[in-house]
Order: structure tokens, then sequence, then C-alpha cells
């Protein structure tokens, strides 16, 4: 599969099929600049021409966005969009809908905090 800058929603559904089931089915949106592309959720495509205020912001920028949209199905939820690039050039974006409120990102961020060696000493105490 290649993506392109003019793939449509059809084009990248398998592969914003996969990505959506590694996130555990988290609410996902994915375009191209020259195309609307897929909305996705609970595994199902809802819609083949989407576009929102975030993904348009990202395909400008080239920036990663995370935040909060103001507009749109998913306004007042955490996001992150992040754009992929082909020669420096931002193609297509991708973005992840945090409907836990943020329950999930923060579980991610928790996951990569590093565990105290176990043979390690605790405060106060010596080999």
């Amino acid at each position: 599969m290649k993506i392109t800058p003019s793939s449509t929603g059809k084009e990248i559904e398998n592969m914003a099929l996969a990505i959506h089931e590694l996130v555990s089915k988290l609410p996902l949106t994915m375009r191209t600049i020259e195309s609307n592309g897929v909305r996705i959720e609970d595994g199902e495509v809802i819609d083949y021409d989407y576009t929102g205020p975030v993904l348009e912001k990202v395909l400008e920028t080239g920036q990663i966005i995370r935040g909060e949209p103001e507009s749109g199905p998913y306004k007042g939820m955490p996001l992150v969009v992040v754009p992929i690039k082909e020669n420096n050039q931002t193609i297509a974006v991708i973005g992840i809908v945090d409907i836990t409120k943020g329950l999930f990102s923060d579980m991610i961020e928790i996951s990569r905090r590093p565990e105290p060696l176990k043979n390690e000493p605790s405060k106060g105490e010596f080999y």
C-alpha cells in the first residue's frame, strides 16, 4: 500500500483500520493533503469524505497537535494529530481521539515510567 498526496478515503481505509485496531479502537481520522479521508469508530468506517479542523491545521503546519477541537464531532475531546511526511513534505495526517477523556494518554505515559531495579536499595537502605 502506498499513500500519495491524492489518496482517497477508500484508498487509505485499510491502513487507518489497522491503526484503529492498534489503539484499542479509539476513534481515528485520516486524510491526505489533496483528498478528504476516513472517520472510523468502533471498527467501522463511518465517513469516507471526512476532514476536521485539527486535521486541516496539521496539514497546514506539518506539526503534531495535541489538544481539544473547538468544533466538529469531537469538540472538547482530547486528541492527537500527526503529519505523515514524504521528502519532508506533509502528504497526509492521522488523528486519534481519546474518548476516555485522557485516561488512555495517561496510561501510555504511566507505562513509560522507569521501574526501580529490584536489587537496588530503597531510600535509607545500605548494602
